[in-house]
C-alpha cells in the first residue's frame, strides 16, 4: 500500500484501508504470523533494511511447475486504469504508507520468488492476502493470488481490507462500492 497513488481516490482510500488493516497486523502478529509488505516498484527506499533482507536473505528454492489457471474476465472494465478521480497515470509513490508500520521480524519484497522461498522455508501452508486493489496488484502482481495458485499455495483473500480500481463511469457503471463488491 503506497504513501501516494496517482489517482487521488485511491489515495484517500488507502488512507482508510490503512487505519483498519493496521490492528489486524497487530493482532496477526502477536499470534505468530509472519507479515509481508509488498509495495510494488519501492524496493530501493528500503535496501539494506532489516525488512528487506530477510526477504533478499531467505533460502532460494524453486518453485513448483506451475499448474495452469484459467483467469475469467472481471465483473467490471478498468481498463481506463480504474481512477474515479480523473487523474493521469503517473508513478506518485516512493514508499509504503507509513500508517502500516514494518516492525521487526516483517519482510518487505514486491518479488514473488522471494515471497515463495519465505513460505517454502518457513512452512507457511496459507497465506491471506489483504490492501489495495483486488483487480490489479492483489490478483496480478508476482507475488499475487494469481502467481501464488499457479504455485499451488493457497491463499485467502481478505476482503473487507480490499478495495478496487474502478471508475464508475466505465461498465457496469455502478459506484465505486459497489464496482469493488
Amino acid at each position: 500500500m503506497w504513501n501516494r497513488h496517482w489517482c487521488d481516490g485511491a489515495t484517500q482510500r488507502v488512507e482508510q484501508l490503512a487505519h483498519k488493516i493496521e490492528p489486524l497486523l497487530e493482532q496477526a502478529r502477536a499470534a505468530g504470523m509472519l507479515i509481508i509488505h509488498a509495495p510494488s516498484n519501492t524496493m530501493s527506499f528500503y535496501e539494506n533494511t532489516p525488512a528487506r533482507l530477510l526477504a533478499v536473505k531467505a533460502p532460494s528454492t524453486t518453485p513448483p511447475k506451475e499448474h495452469p489457471l484459467e483467469a475469467p474476465p472481471l465483473p467490471i472494465d478498468d481498463s481506463d486504469g480504474g481512477c474515479d478521480t480523473g487523474n493521469k497515470t503517473y508513478q506518485a509513490w516512493k514508499r509504503e504508507t507509513r500508517l502500516l508500520p514494518i516492525e521487526v521480524g516483517d519482510v518487505v519484497s514486491d518479488r514473488g520468488t522471494e515471497i515463495y522461498n519465505l513460505i517454502a522455508a518457513r512452512h507457511i501452508d496459507t497465506v491471506l492476502i489483504m490492501g489495495v486493489h483486488a483487480n490489479m496488484c492483489i490478483l496480478n502482481r508476482s507475488f499475487g493470488i494469481k502467481q501464488m495458485a499457479r504455485w499451488g499455495v493457497p491463499c485467502i483473500l481478505v476482503r473487507d481490507l480490499t478495495d478496487a480500481m474502478y471508475n464508475p463511469k466505465s461498465w457496469p457503471y455502478v459506484s465505486h462500492a459497489a464496482g469493488t463488491d
